[in-house]
């Protein structure tokens, strides 16, 4: 969240898709729960939907692995491609990206596991801008058995 921002969401709404990327690759899941307190996350393929900052904060702790020596998921969320559309007037904005999850680990070396799309809703409520919706799509799934928990299966979400 940007809070009381006096920036257009041309700005404040980039700053929140980078935001995420930076709080999932740090393993900072209450962080992406916070991102997501007043949002819902929902995963195309499932149909799935968490809202508000518990359950997204508990989505992200039940399915993706951190690792001991740094305490993250070792990955670098790239997103791209943002094809933003900001109504400052009314506080309200869209904007469909790219990602392309990278991983290194002891074991695994540098490569995609994850591409995608985000497709997000914003809204500005008292001068502060936030994510309202994110409906995510994997498109190319990888070797991500060394991002999940669990096995990706139609039932569950690898983010």
């Amino acid at each position: 969240m940007v809070e009381d921002s006096p920036l257009s969401g041309h700005v404040a709404v980039p700053r929140l898709v980078y935001r995420y990327a930076e709080l999932i690759d740090s393993g900072d899941f209450a962080g992406v729960g916070e991102l997501f307190a007043y949002a819902v996350i929902q995963v195309q393929e499932t149909g799935a939907e968490y809202v508000g900052r518990d359950q997204v904060q508990a989505m992200y702790q039940d399915w993706v692995r951190i690792y001991p020596d740094n305490g993250t998921p070792h990955t670098r969320h790239v997103t791209t491609n943002l094809m933003l559309d900001v109504d400052d007037a009314e506080g309200r904005a869209t904007c469909r990206s790219y990602v392309t999850v990278f991983q290194c680990t002891e074991s695994l070396p540098l490569q995609p596991i994850l591409s995608g799309r985000y497709y997000d809703t914003f809204q500005r409520r008292g001068g502060a801008w936030r994510f309202e919706r994110r409906r995510m799509t994997n498109e190319y799934l990888g070797d991500l058995s060394h991002h999940l928990l669990h096995e990706f299966t139609d039932r569950a979400p690898p983010p």
